[in-house]
């Protein structure tokens, strides 16, 4: 039975058993944990911390990624390797728009992992109820794959139009709608109170910046659980790959982002690679939902995508280096060209 037809019968195909399901949510669990238990103290990460957990949570998803392939062959194995790296890779971006939050917001360097961790907890939730409404999606609605298809392409057209006005960079706290209504409802200290969200001020109950800067970070999880869940969608249909790729893409951002914090800076060609490889799963999707209705119009195998999408980032990495190279890490001209 072709992919085709099981959705025309209502049903997705997934290699998720209740039991598999049941083991990697508590595993994701565990691991939300363990990084909350890491971050109980505020303290500076090292490099050596950083890189450490790093590795770690690279080696980990790569070996489950094996560990798929070994036991549902190379086609799940394929899907699940290309929908991770296109995940890092929008991951890496969210990274950069966090570098923003936590310097707009005066972010002490102690507390930078406790608003890094909620928000990767909260984008984990965000993307669990994006990919659940995704597959309710693609079993009920024939044109599902096409409105994926203008999501992604409509983000790849404002993400390049972003890049190439700088609008990006644009982070204006007095600005942001999460931030005023919070403002409208509750007072706000001026200081930080280490870890604590609330204190109590005059009697009265008062937020401290680390709620407001918690809650802008929240905020940009729903936009881009917006375009990364559609994204995996185009290179997996199976639900569990989605969430296994979305999950293991998100649990290492706490440590990569003090390995890439100064790096970050020097990837200026970013935007124009990401914006290709939505354009590019856009098309992929569009043609696919084209193929159900038009036999004879052609797909484009995950194979040649995962080839795409390493070539597109491999390019831009360079690119972005070369234009970079007289730059010193972390010069603020670095941060405010980035295109």
């Amino acid at each position: 039975m072709t992919e085709s037809s099981l959705l025309a019968a209502g049903a997705l195909s997934s290699i998720g058993t209740p039991t598999l399901w049941a083991v990697t949510i508590a595993g994701v669990l565990a691991l939300l944990v363990l990084d909350f238990l890491v971050t109980r103290r505020p303290h500076e990460v090292s490099i050596r911390e950083a890189l450490g957990w790093s590795a770690f949570y690279v080696a980990l998803p790569l070996a489950f990624g094996a560990w798929i392939w070994s036991r549902y062959g190379s086609q799940q194995g394929v899907e699940y390797l290309t929908g991770y790296l296109v995940e890092k890779s929008l991951s890496v971006d969210n990274l950069f728009v966090f570098m923003l939050l936590l310097a707009a917001f005066a972010v002490p360097a102690v507390l930078a992992q406790r608003v890094l961790l909620y928000g990767i907890a909260g984008a984990l939730v965000l993307r669990a109820v994006f990919i659940a409404l995704g597959a309710a999606a693609l079993q009920t609605l024939d044109f599902a794959f096409l409105i994926f298809a203008i999501i992604l392409i409509a983000t790849a057209v404002k993400l390049l139009r972003d890049a190439l006005s700088g609008h990006e960079q644009e982070v204006d706290i007095n600005k942001m709608r999460s931030v005023k209504l919070l403002r409208r409802f509750m007072p706000v200290v001026d200081e930080y109170q280490g870890p604590r969200m609330t204190v109590r001020q005059g009697g009265r109950r008062a937020l401290t910046p680390l709620a407001l800067v918690v809650v802008a970070v929240l905020a940009t999880d729903v936009v881009f659980a917006v375009d990364s869940v559609p994204a995996v969608y185009g290179i997996t249909e199976d639900p569990y790959l989605v969430f296994a790729t979305n999950a293991f893409a998100l649990l290492g951002l706490r440590a990569l982002y003090f390995v890439l914090h100064a790096a970050l800076s020097r990837l200026v060609h970013l935007s124009y690679g990401l914006a290709i490889i939505l354009a590019f799963i856009g098309v992929k999707l569009g043609l696919h939902w084209a193929h159900g209705i038009w036999s004879g119009v052609p797909e484009i195998p995950t194979l040649a995508s995962l080839g795409v999408i390493i070539g597109v980032l491999v390019i831009v990495t360079l690119t972005s280096l070369r234009a970079t190279r007289n730059a010193s890490p972390g010069d603020k001209e670095v941060v405010a060209g980035r295109h």
